[in-house]
């Protein structure tokens, strides 16, 4: 999500929450907000891990495709039958 992250503010150590164009200083919201945030942070981690191992599976899975390619070539297909070549 680009609509919210933490960043340390310029003036200060202070954490500041960036939300939908707000800033927040997010040692001065109630605990309550502050498990959302930390909610929302664990989420996104979630969603970056599993995007990185979709990507990651996507390439192996291309990979193992042109293998496969590459090892058939040498062999053989079984003949078409007449029922394929009927249903085009």
């Amino acid at each position: 999500m680009t609509n919210e992250n933490l960043q340390p503010a310029p003036s200060s150590d202070a954490p500041v929450l960036s939300f939908e164009g707000k800033r927040y200083d997010i040692n001065s919201l109630p605990d309550d907000i502050k498990q959302l945030v930390i909610g929302m942070q664990t989420a996104n981690a979630q969603i970056k891990m599993q995007e990185d191992m979709l990507k990651l599976l996507s390439i192996s899975r291309q990979t193992m495709a042109r293998q496969l390619n590459e090892r058939l070539r040498t062999i053989d297909p079984l003949p078409e039958s007449d029922s394929e070549s009927e249903s085009e």
